[in-house]
């Protein structure tokens, strides 16, 4: 079935071409590893870079999605990139064979107006320039009506570790729907393993961390990576008491793991909000349990201080 086809409902054609996009985006990142030209500049602070991979695959991604659906709205971590690219290099997503995506009834009428899309281009820009390769992630997050309705997460060195072995992976999920490009995992029971940040820890941070009793912490790179670990049973819930996340790090995330039956919030239990106009920073932290978690309970669990720090 073409992609283009109108009797195949708009969101199933957005994960479609989101998820060829993706694969090129990691095309393009690995690509430039290889080349060692990584461009690398200083955005808000020597923590939060960008490279000429985070740039180049903005724009691939961007003009890609803008090339079939002209009337949605696209909002990417770096801006206002460079997109007027030649008519030849626009990366043509209806080239690739459209995946089967099953789009749930609630969301078959969707116009293109409605929708927003949140695009993390390169996420874990500091893991990717330590060659910290696993940590890195393709996000393109989309939303309607303010909330998370579907995400492809796609690692472009999924397996790099392994010699021989195809290099990357795409996931994606439909939010009512299905999971695609993986097997779901349960995390181990008997154990309690925690994934939070790896760069940028605090008091709060961590005292938000002790307060579940973890068994087991995984300081890593990257909300894409995190929220992997909880799809791939390596984790059972991803705290975040900081500040320091975007709307374009967790849509698709989000998505993915509602799809799977978990469930990702701001650190009070309160949903973040996926519209247009929402500020981009995730100002409340970010909670998320993986399936069989109770969410409500870790919720609970966070101290009243380390709340009352994040203010949105």
């Amino acid at each position: 079935m073409s992609l283009a086809s109108h009797t195949t409902p708009l969101l199933s054609r957005i994960i479609s071409s989101s998820v060829a996009a993706a694969n090129q985006a990691g095309i393009i990142i690995r690509d430039i590893m290889k080349k060692g030209e990584l461009g690398i500049v200083q955005k808000e602070s020597a923590r939060d870079l960008q490279t000429e991979a985070d740039r180049a695959a903005q724009r691939c991604i961007i003009t890609s999605l803008n090339k079939h659906f002209p009337k949605m709205t696209i909002i990417g971590e770096e801006g206002e990139v460079e997109s007027s690219l030649a008519s030849g290099q626009v990366f043509d997503t209806s080239t690739h064979t459209p995946i089967n995506v099953t789009c749930p009834p609630t969301l078959t009428s969707l116009s293109e107006e409605e929708v927003v899309v949140w695009v993390d281009p390169l996420d874990g820009t500091a893991e990717y320039t330590q060659g910290l390769l696993d940590h890195v992630t393709v996000l393109i997050g989309i939303a309607s009506g303010g909330k998370a309705i579907g995400g492809v997460i796609h690692q472009p060195y999924y397996n790099y570790q392994n010699p021989g072995s195809a290099l990357g992976r795409t996931v994606w999920g439909v939010v009512g729907g299905e999971v695609g490009g993986m097997a779901m995992v349960k995390p181990p029971p008997g154990k309690l393993i925690v994934t939070t940040t790896r760069s940028h820890s605090s008091s709060t941070v961590n005292d938000a961390i002790t307060s579940v009793s973890p068994t087991e912490v995984l300081r890593v790179g990257g909300a894409g990576h995190k929220v992997m670990l909880l799809l791939e049973g390596r984790a059972h819930v991803y705290i975040f008491a900081s500040p320091g996340c975007k709307k374009w790090d967790t849509c698709a995330p989000q998505a993915i793991l509602e799809a799977a039956g978990g469930v990702l919030t701001d650190i009070k239990g309160i949903p973040i909000p996926y519209h247009a106009t929402a500020p981009h920073r995730n100002s409340t932290g970010v909670l998320a349990t993986a399936k069989g978690q109770d969410h409500g309970t870790f919720v609970d669990k966070i101290p009243s201080h380390v709340k009352d720090n994040l203010k949105a």
